[in-house]
């Protein structure tokens, strides 16, 4: 099952969707059983809204649908694009950190320039490097112009360069990858 619907860019844009075509986020199979038949169960919300400006309007807590299955009553929810499943920040700040490194700054200098903790910062890059073989191969499969690089680090400047790094997520968790 694809756990991100892609599509859904902004958190205001989740909102939106949540209201006027919930069904959107209603998966066609049980990722448990494969059964089709699968209800509206509620939903759970999460902080995903971390902007640091007290300017902007604070959307938290996001609202996040769940599904039940009618056969093995097993739940399941589906995610926006925007919000990361299983991580606090957005994919926007994930992306701007790691093109900060990719940049050549250091550690250091990333988190004083995102404002965050160096150890978040160290544990997205370790995770990046780590995961690279298994997302080269499924990225290089569907988009050839990636496959001219030398090694991951200019893979992912050159990725990057060429879509936002919640599109790749999400079209890495439709091809049954598993994304943080």
């Amino acid at each position: 099952m694809n756990r991100i619907v892609s599509g859904i860019i902004t958190l205001r844009q989740h909102i939106d969707t949540l209201r006027s075509t919930p069904e959107v986020y209603r998966p066609r199979r049980c990722p448990s059983c494969g059964h089709g038949a699968l209800w509206h169960h509620g939903c759970y919300f999460r902080k995903a809204d971390r902007l640091p400006e007290a300017m902007n309007e604070c959307l938290n807590p996001i609202p996040i649908p769940r599904y039940l299955c009618a056969s093995c009553r097993h739940s399941c929810s589906r995610l926006p694009s925007c919000i990361a499943p299983r991580r606090w920040y957005s994919w926007l700040l994930q992306q701007q950190a790691l093109q900060s490194l990719l940049a050549v700054y250091s550690l250091h200098g990333c988190s004083a320039v995102n404002g965050l903790c160096r150890r978040t910062v160290r544990r997205w890059w370790n995770w990046l490097a780590l995961s690279t073989p298994t997302f080269e191969f499924f990225l290089r499969s569907r988009y050839p112009e990636l496959g001219r690089t030398t090694d991951w680090q200019s893979f992912w400047r050159t990725c990057l360069s060429v879509m936002p790094l919640s599109c790749v997520m999400a079209g890495l968790d439709h091809d049954g990858v598993i994304v943080p």
